[in-house]
């Protein structure tokens, strides 16, 4: 026995086992043994053990086979601490030498042993000797002569004979298992998986339950759920007369487990012992609190099982498995929210490829915004509008987007861009929208010309052509794969119950129009925390009124042309607080540089001087006078506010009289209204001063009183390091981390996507900076406004509204630094919410 020594141990209830040490399929044995199920004897080597094993230090054999029955058969498993870092492939049958060859013809039969010996001599010749495996491919397996016929191509290849003594086999096995464990294109492989460099590997050594010989004989899985729904539903195969996972490679010879119309099956065949498996499965599910995947073997009528691991699943099973599990007693309700990963969310909300279905890749890009999409190429707003009237889908193809092109993003069912980062406007958008997006594909040439892209291996896709965007894994697929639709089930809706019964921290939506504030409500955002309204101005009728006012020379022109926006402006405030039903809705003041609005190619330039009713010199001279050379850091946001005012007023007259409008009908609404890109306190002051005067205007004229809150997106530096000027004139901040990380950075968001891979792979950064919050600089803005605003400020509210406000790690920074609410994108709101109910979870058990 082993007992003594805990690097090579004989598994019993007492042994000195743990995944630390011996990996988790070895420690999941010692747990069904506790159980008392039918394991075969085990011995599990330890980490250490495997590690000298590979550089050459064999154990004692003799020790290690004491516990097991010689005259059994052996295998060897892998036994890493996560199974998803992967293995070597379990090696059978050692052991099998001529002599019992010759046992197993007696008590097996002879076609049984033949195919054990010969497989074993293929494998270990392949697996332990490296030898060449087309050195079996003119043999015939079914041949009567074949063992011999391997023996011999073993020897003939390897220039020795095949060993005969098990204690050989089962050395060789053991170091080939080992150094293939260490050797470099599996470390590399299993850190690509997130397995740190050193992670170890476990073995275990098992006497062999054959599953072949006379009798009900065989081998094959077994688990209680569907892994693709995580409805209760027996599942697996069974393949008589087999061993290992052969069920499952067998395709049509293989049994089903239950009585099935489209076939034989276990129940039928082996009554007892498939209702032994269900007992079995069912006590693992208790005992082990969890679902789990029985691999079996059946010899002569009685089960053995070889070993239980988790039952794969989808994001969609992975909830309905956690919710019941809870819903049983089996785990607390707070476990069930901590085994959900926040971010597999995405694909229940979303649809999703089909992961059975073939990809074929014709580039990669940033996968900017999750769930899978297929549609005809479009290389226009315009095009894609077009498609959408006559109900066809289409996929947006841009070098990157601008707010022009937001109406056909709604138009499309995904959007490619050539240039772009996480945060860039296709980004930011698609995610907002729930829009398949995949930014910064530069892998594949864009000839916008032509209307024409043309992949790394020279395919051209044209106009017209279907392809699939892949947002959840950035690539872009040509024709169109099986989808798996998005599922938001009871199960799902149970579990963000009991996450919003946890979590700590508020989480509301960006949401620039009504249907935007519909997905919201749906996904129990607990108000909107952004509403950028310029994207209120892009539909056809609203962008020529737009455009007057640009062009007007005199205050009073640039009036008229405003009060012709204010109806509409106030239309769309009146429609997103009745959505809201009286929650907190941020309205954001207008912030792009005028010339977003403004045509840049020729015909767009003509299209403009006819509806202006001015020459075409005119126009192109006015174009080119409101140019920037950096307009994301000219005349925009607070600064326009204060050189053209008449805007901001027109806007906070539109918030104040829909807000009068919509408490009419119901809840009081009180609307937050945020200053864009403040760098000073004189700019608060000088904007709030008029925003002060519309209120009292607009009470006087209603004859009727209301509540508004005034605050300031902190996105420039200058705002975070000034924040006790800035604080006692507002009731909130919400810091615009998309704006701020790139003003920090000096890093265009748009572009960073072109070398940022090389950045992270190169250790510059750690992460993406804009979808990751850098913890250390801008993090340190953060902490420095909070604490700055608060002590000018102490009843300041505080919130991130950029796209970080969806990301788990950056909530758990916006946690710490006592932020009230992050906002994030529709889409995103449920991940936010379980990320946020895990971190609250984590500090109480902590």
């Amino acid at each position: 026995m082993q007992q003594e020594n805990p690097h090579i141990t004989f598994i019993t209830p007492g042994a000195p086992v743990a995944t630390a040490t011996h990996g988790g399929r070895a420690k999941c044995l010692q747990r069904l043994v506790r159980l008392d199920l039918p394991v075969p004897p085990t011995v599990a080597l330890s980490f250490d053990e495997v590690h000298r094993i590979a550089s050459g230090q064999m154990p004692d054999m003799a020790g290690l086979l004491a516990p097991l029955d010689v005259a059994q058969l052996l295998c060897v498993r892998p036994s890493s601490e996560d199974p998803d870092w992967g293995g070597p492939g379990a090696v059978l049958n050692i052991g099998m030498n001529d002599q019992r060859y010759a046992e197993l013809c007696e008590r097996i039969g002879e076609t049984a042993a033949r195919s054990i010996y010969a497989r074993f001599i293929q494998s270990y010749s392949i697996n332990v000797a490296r030898l060449d495996p087309d050195m079996f491919d003119d043999l015939d397996m079914d041949d009567p002569e074949i063992c011999q016929q391997a023996l011999e191509a073993y020897e003939d290849e390897a220039e020795e004979a095949f060993p005969q003594d098990p204690a050989v086999q089962l050395s060789g096995v053991l170091r080939s298992m080992a150094r293939a464990w260490e050797g470099t294109s599996a470390r590399l492989l299993r850190q690509a998986k997130g397995a740190p460099a050193d992670a170890g590997l476990g073995l275990v050594v098992q006497e062999m339950a054959l599953g072949l010989g006379h009798g009900e004989c065989g081998s094959g899985v077994l688990q209680l759920v569907n892994s693709t729904t995580g409805m209760p539903q027996i599942t697996g195969r069974y393949l008589s007369q087999s061993q290992g996972r052969d069920a499952l490679r067998s395709g049509a010879e293989a049994l089903f487990l239950e009585k099935d119309p489209r076939g034989s099956s276990l129940e039928e065949k082996a009554p007892e012992a498939f209702e032994d498996l269900k007992v079995h499965a069912a006590l693992m599910r208790e005992k082990l609190r969890e679902e789990m995947q029985i691999e079996f073997t059946i010899e002569n009528g009685a089960v053995h099982i070889l070993d239980g691991v988790r039952v794969q699943r989808s994001s969609r099973a992975a909830v309905r498995i956690a919710v019941q599990l809870a819903k049983d007693g089996i785990i607390p309700k707070q476990e069930a929210v901590m085994r959900v990963e926040p971010r597999a969310l995405n694909e229940l909300l979303h649809r999703q490829v089909d992961p059975e279905a073939e990809r074929d890749v014709i580039g990669t890009g940033v996968a900017a915004s999750p769930g899978a999409a297929t549609g005809r190429i479009v290389f226009s707003a315009a095009e894609a509008q077009a498609s959408a009237a006559r109900s066809e889908a289409c996929v947006l193809v841009r070098r990157e987007t601008t707010p022009e092109d937001i109406r056909g993003m709604h138009a499309a069912s995904a959007v490619l861009t050539e240039r772009g980062g996480i945060t860039s406007h296709a980004a930011v958008i698609g995610r907002g929208l729930g829009l398949p997006c995949v930014v910064g594909a530069s892998s594949i040439r864009f000839q916008m010309r032509k209307k024409m892209l043309i992949a790394p291996d020279g395919r051209q896709f044209r106009e017209g052509d279907v392809i699939t965007i892949d947002g959840s894994e950035g690539e872009i697929l040509a024709g169109a794969p099986d989808m798996v639709e998005a599922a938001l089930d009871d199960a799902f809706q149970t579990l963000m119950a009991w996450a919003d019964d946890e979590r700590d921290i508020g989480v509301r939506a960006n949401a620039d129009t009504p249907a935007d504030a519909k997905t919201a409500r749906n996904f129990m955002a607990q108000g909107i925390g952004l509403c950028r309204t310029e994207h209120m101005f892009f539909e056809p009728g609203r962008l020529t009124v737009m455009r007057e006012m640009i062009f007007a020379d005199a205050p009073e022109d640039r009036l008229s042309a405003l009060e012709q926006l204010l109806p509409m402006q106030r239309a769309d405030f009146i429609e997103l607080f009745r959505i809201m039903q009286g929650q907190p809705v941020c309205i954001r003041l207008f912030d792009p540089p005028l010339h977003e609005f403004l045509p840049t190619d020729r015909s767009g330039l003509r299209d403009l001087a006819e509806a202006l009713n001015l020459p075409l010199s005119d126009v192109t001279r006015r174009v080119e006078a409101l140019g920037e050379y950096n307009p994301m850091l000219g005349m925009r946001g607070v600064r326009l506010g204060i050189t053209v005012p008449e805007i901001y007023d027109m806007q906070a007259r539109a918030i104040f009289e829909a807000t009068i409008e919509a408490s009419r009908d119901g809840d009081a609404v009180v609307p937050e209204i945020m200053i864009p890109l403040v760098s000073a306190k004189r700019e608060v002051e000088l904007v709030k001063t008029r925003v002060d005067a519309v209120a009292a205007a607009v009470r006087t004229e209603q004859g009727e009183d209301f509540d508004y809150r005034l605050g300031v997106m902190v996105e420039t530096p200058r705002a975070a390091l000034r924040a006790e000027d800035i604080a006692p004139h507002c009731h909130f901040f919400s810091f615009g981390t998309n704006d701020l990380t790139q003003m920090t950075y000096g890093l265009s968001r748009d572009d960073a996507g072109r070398f940022m891979s090389a950045y992270v792979h190169q250790g510059v950064y750690p992460e993406d900076p804009f979808h990751t919050l850098d913890a250390d600089g801008v993090g340190e803005l953060l902490l420095l406004g909070a604490e700055r605003g608060r002590d000018a400020q102490p009843d300041l509210t505080l919130s991130v509204c950029g796209e970080h406000g969806g990301s788990p790690e950056s909530i758990a920074f916006c946690r710490k630094a006592g932020m009230d609410y992050v906002s994030c994108s529709p889409f995103r709101v449920p991940v936010a919410r379980l990320a946020a109910a895990q971190l609250s979870i984590q500090d109480k058990v902590g």
